[in-house]
Parts: structure tokens; sequence; C-alpha cells
């Protein structure tokens, strides 16, 4: 039986997990410092949440001159970078946590709603000017949510949304029928454009999905619709988001992802009108490690017993 590659951390805090999901497995242990056991024996490795970023690339040169691998588990949901791609071509199994940071990407969605509908950003002008101005609000309840991804990120902003009052419709490659939601097709998300409120990206970046939101689907939407980007930057045109936000045909936008990251400072998107930037930290959370490894040590039992994998993912 392969060993098991993982960061000095995760022996740290998740030995005698481990050691009760595989007992007969042995670890190998990265650190910066060196490596503990033998690379050759590595079967399977996880690739957790204490490397990103900073010590990801050692990591990952480490796991793939592994001759043995034959699976990798990522904390991310997020695997269309050319390095997984390149693992499924190998033939090595991939899974990722998809859903570990469900809830507080949901949670910061809803945060991005309330800000827009309350004018949070005119709120806290007023007050650092002293100025006691009433505004207006929008009331959530009876507004049209549209969600773009139906994955556990895009289940729970339906879910939260409905329990807001308002009214979901969920989008996805092929609708499953057990969604929270009346859930259509992506191809019919330009028919329904016009008649939503806020449409969230939830999305994972594909050919399909690769730049969804560009103009044309901007020119569909209602001057007063609030656009949320918790996907991949590359689902939206951003010239063409400029664009409609600078001429008033879109209200605004929260966006956490970018085609650039970090935002270049000389980027429009900071100063564009009705715009909320975060650093891609929606679902920055203390909780997502333990929900991560809980995933994958539930994987790393299933795997030993050649049951399905949660989340695998399959080469296209």
């Amino acid at each position: 039986m392969g060993a098991l590659l993982i960061s000095r951390e995760v022996e740290s805090r998740w030995g005698p997990e481990l050691s009760s999901a595989a007992p007969d497995r042995r670890r190998v242990v990265w650190s910066p410092d060196g490596v503990e056991g033998d690379p050759g024996t590595v079967e399977i490795v996880f690739f957790s949440y204490d490397l990103f970023p900073d010590r990801t690339l050692d990591f990952l040169k480490l796991a793939v001159r592994c001759p043995e691998l034959r699976w990798l588990h990522t904390f991310s949901a997020g695997v269309d970078d050319p390095f997984f791609r390149g693992l499924l071509k190998r033939g090595i199994r991939l899974s990722t946590s998809s859903g570990a940071q469900a809830a507080p990407i949901a949670q910061t969605v809803m945060l991005y709603l309330l800000a827009h509908s309350r004018d949070l950003r005119g709120w806290l002008h007023d007050q650092a000017e002293h100025a006691w101005r009433p505004r207006p609000i929008r009331d959530l309840q009876g507004l049209r949510l549209g969600v773009l991804g139906m994955g556990p990120i895009g289940l729970e902003v339906a879910r939260l949304g409905q329990a807001f009052g308002m009214e979901a419709l969920g989008f996805r490659r092929a609708p499953r029928g057990d969604e929270p939601c009346p859930t259509h097709p992506l191809g019919e998300l330009a028919a329904s454009l016009p008649f939503l409120d806020y449409a969230v990206l939830a999305l994972p970046l594909a050919d399909e999905t690769r730049h969804i939101i560009d103009a044309r689907a901007l020119a569909r939407m209602k001057p007063d619709a609030f656009l949320v980007n918790v996907g991949r930057g590359e689902l939206v045109d951003e010239p063409a988001l400029v664009d409609a936000l600078e001429s008033g045909r879109l209200a605004g936008a929260a966006l956490d992802v970018f085609a650039h990251e970090p935002l270049p400072p000389e980027s429009p998107l900071w100063d564009s009108p009705g715009v909320l930037v975060t650093p891609h930290s929606s679902g920055t959370s203390p909780g997502n490690a333990v929900r991560a490894f809980r995933i994958f040590a539930d994987n790393l039992q299933r795997y030993d017993c050649s049951e399905p994998l949660r989340n695998e993912v399959v080469r296209r």
C-alpha cells in the first residue's frame, strides 16, 4: 500500500485522524526544511490549505515527481489551472474539497446584496462627513435572484436568497431536478437575464462559461440590475462590464475574482460606479481548513475501500 504525502501542518493537526482513517498507510511529510519519508513510495497526495499560496510550487513540484502517484486531493474547489489538467491527462485521479467554502462565500454574497440594496457605501460616506442624510432602501424580498452555477456555493446562495424572501432561479449545464429552486439549462440564460434583479456567478471556468457575461449579456440585463462574481474572473468580460457600469446600463457589481489577480492598481474596476471590490476573499474563514480536511479524510477511506470519491473531477 503506497504512502500518503502531506504537509507538516496536516501531520501536526490531524495525524491521529489520518491514522484512524488509513491505519495501514505510511505518511511522507513535507516541510520547507525537507521531506520525512521516501517520495518514491507516495501513492496519494493531499494538497492542503496551509500550503497556499507561498508553498504551493515547492510542494506540487515534489508531488508530480512521485513515480507511484495515483490520486491527488486538493483543498480548492476550482481545478481549471493547467496543472490539474496535466494530472488528469497522466491518468492521475483528482478530487476536491468543493463545498468547504460554500457557507462563508454564500454569506458574503448576501453581504454584497444587502450592501447594495441598503446603499451601505452611501451611509459610510455620510458618516465620514458627519452628515445626517436618510437614504431609501430597497427590499430584497420579492426580487429575482439568478444563480449561475448550482454547485455547493450556488445551492447555498439560492437557499439564503430564499430565506430573505427572494425568488431564486438556478442555471446549470444540466439541471438534475433536485435543486431547491426552479433551475434552467445555461442555454436559457439569455432569455432570463432581462428579468433578473441580481445575478450571481458561481460557475467553474470552462470553454462554455468563459465570458458568459459579455457585452451582449450585459445589454440584456436591466439598468437597475446588480452583478456578483464569486466564481472565476474570466466568467466576465471585464472591459464590457466597465463600459456598462460607466454608461449607466448596469447599477453595480460586487467582484471577488478577476481575470488578473491581484487586481492591477490601474484597473478601472477600482473606481467604476457602484462596484465593490474584494480581494478574492469571499470564502476566507478559519473553518475552511477543517472542512476541507474532513472531505479528504472521508475520501481517503472511500479510496481504500474502492468506493466512489466525493467531488472527483472527470476528464472531459
